[in-house]
């Protein structure tokens, strides 16, 4: 058979990826196509497009990138009717792949959804949407399966797959010396992989090295951005280690993260944290009108309580940070914190692979 996957950013490409490998197994002459990024492409698909060129946050960025967006949705459209896939299957990205979804479902592509977008947090009536659009959902947050019987639109909840990114990790144990690390315990920053978001986290964060002398700072770099994204870590000596970020948090004592994806792996992977995030007034603005759910983190949104703090906006300060920083570094708070985030590994974990199981799923779904 012949796939066609889609995801917009870096998260969507490592899940996309091991997706990929997945299907391999079932159709070990199947073809791949995809807009993705190095995890994709090393999986086996052909790239049309890579994710360094596709990230755009927020009202204003995406508003002032528009015309390259709506390049780059022609773009695609042309590609996909030139390779005609058995199947579309969309990751995440949702202003992007719900347009690919509108187009697919025109031209008679059958189109799969893996990662729901995350509707639940503002825009709910999509749900009414995606039913129309998409031949199959597959959801990987617990409670989004109960979140779409809202639009009598049955979904397959398959775990998640960061569950399996983190079992299958094969740690470096000799991270620390290849990187040049001292023996002081390491306080990790993970700020982001759009350039706009790193620049935000950096500004503020690259103030507390120097506050803390019995502890290293390092940041956890991307490659999807130029290497100037980085420049106030430069500026203030703080080591940058690129795309490996496991590798990083399992050797750290503590961390400081942008609010996404990667608050849910720090979780996982047990390390206490402080969630950050600060974005454009206007941007800010709109989504404080619009948004729907308490939290902003994964980890909180599916334990439903704030198991992990989150410093947001005009809570994004240097005083707030290093209150929040102070408490996870040692006492009762880092103690709660490590007991809700074996609880939250408890009820996410399904006992397969998301992976395996999304892949099998669309298997079964294509052949009937």
């Amino acid at each position: 058979m012949k796939y066609y996957l889609i995801a917009g950013e870096k998260s969507g490409d490592l899940h996309g990826g091991n997706l990929i490998r997945a299907l391999k197994q079932l159709d070990p002459t199947g073809e791949f196509r995809a807009w993705g990024g190095d995890e994709m492409q090393s999986a086996g698909a052909a790239l049309d497009q890579h994710i360094r060129h596709t990230a755009f946050m927020g009202f204003l960025e995406v508003v002032k990138n528009l015309p390259s967006i709506i390049r780059f949705i022609r773009q695609c459209k042309q590609q996909v009717a030139a390779y005609q896939p058995d199947v579309l299957i969309l990751i995440d990205y949702a202003g992007f792949n719900l347009r690919m979804a509108a187009y697919a479902k025109k031209t008679g592509i059958r189109t799969f959804y893996y990662i729901s977008p995350k509707i639940w947090a503002w825009n709910q009536a999509r749900g009414w949407k995606i039913k129309a659009l998409v031949d199959r959902m597959f959801v990987i947050l617990p409670f989004e399966k109960e979140f779409y019987k809202k639009f009598d639109y049955s979904v397959d909840y398959v775990g998640n797959p960061l569950l399996d990114s983190i079992g299958q990790f094969v740690r470096n144990l000799d991270f620390k010396a290849q990187h040049g690390l001292s023996n002081k315990p390491v306080i990790a920053i993970l700020p982001g992989s759009r350039r706009q978001e790193v620049g935000e986290m950096l500004e503020l964060m690259m103030k507390l090295p120097a506050q803390y002398p019995s502890y290293e700072f390092v940041v956890a770099g991307v490659d999807i951005l130029p290497r100037s994204a980085y420049d106030r870590a430069v500026q203030a000596g703080v080591k940058i280690i690129f795309n490996q970020t496991y590798d990083l948090l399992l050797v750290s004592h503590a961390a400081l993260v942008n609010s996404g994806t990667a608050t849910l792996e720090t979780a996982l992977l047990g390390i206490p944290q402080v969630v950050c995030y600060k974005t454009s007034f206007l941007t800010a603005a709109i989504v404080k009108l619009v948004i729907k759910v308490r939290y902003a983190s994964l980890a909180n949104l599916i334990m439903d309580k704030e198991i992990v703090k989150e410093l947001l906006q005009t809570d994004f300060t240097e005083a707030k940070i290093k209150k929040e920083l102070e408490k996870i570094l040692a006492g009762p708070t880092r103690e709660a914190m490590l007991a809700d985030y074996a609880l939250l590994k408890q009820q996410m974990q399904t006992g397969s692979s998301a992976s395996a199981l999304t892949a099998r799923l669309m298997w079964d779904y294509l052949q009937a």
